[in-house]
């Protein structure tokens, strides 16, 4: 039986997560208290390059969600469209931070509605303190020796600092 048969909500939170933010950290918090199970899935192929590999992403991302037993990482290739479809999910969430987020994400969103009718596309307002954080700026900052402690897990300043205050 499926999860969805079996009415087991499961929602699939795809992104790059090259680093996992705060914000991020608050959309996995609000996906948990709307599913009984959420799904992280850490994009391999990224048409951007990279900070840290997917391997590096997952075992960060297993860090940060350490004693969410409602929480799993997984690192995948392809559609996410697709991947939702392969584990059973019944949403896939997004986050939106500001309107060119908005523009990007509908036109994905009408995408994948197309492919796979039965799973809903969920957009989470980022929280007000998040509107601006992104792993962009994040990136640049730590290269320029600015502390980016208030935006992260300290396990990801930590991991940022090693790889790029030396840049």
């Amino acid at each position: 039986m499926s999860d969805r048969q079996s009415g087991h909500r499961l929602a699939l939170f795809p992104a790059s997560f090259d680093p996992i933010t705060n914000g991020h950290l608050d959309l996995i918090e609000r996906s948990r208290a709307l599913f009984d199970e959420t799904v992280i899935a850490v994009a391999r192929n990224v048409s951007k390059s990279a900070t840290f590999d997917a391997d590096e992403r997952m075992e960060i991302l297993l860090s940060v969600t350490e004693g969410m037993d409602d929480v799993s990482v997984q690192v995948f290739d392809g559609l996410v469209v697709h991947h939702a479809q392969q584990i059973g999910a019944n949403a896939i969430i997004r986050g939106l931070r500001a309107m060119s987020d908005f523009e990007y994400e509908f036109e994905m969103a009408l995408m994948n509605k197309h492919l796979a009718p039965d799973v809903e596309i969920l957009f989470f307002m980022t929280s007000q303190q998040y509107l601006y954080v992104s792993s962009s700026r994040l990136k640049e900052l730590v290269r320029f020796g600015a502390s980016v402690d208030e935006f992260v897990p300290p396990i990801v300043a930590e991991k940022l600092k090693e790889k790029l205050a030396a840049q």
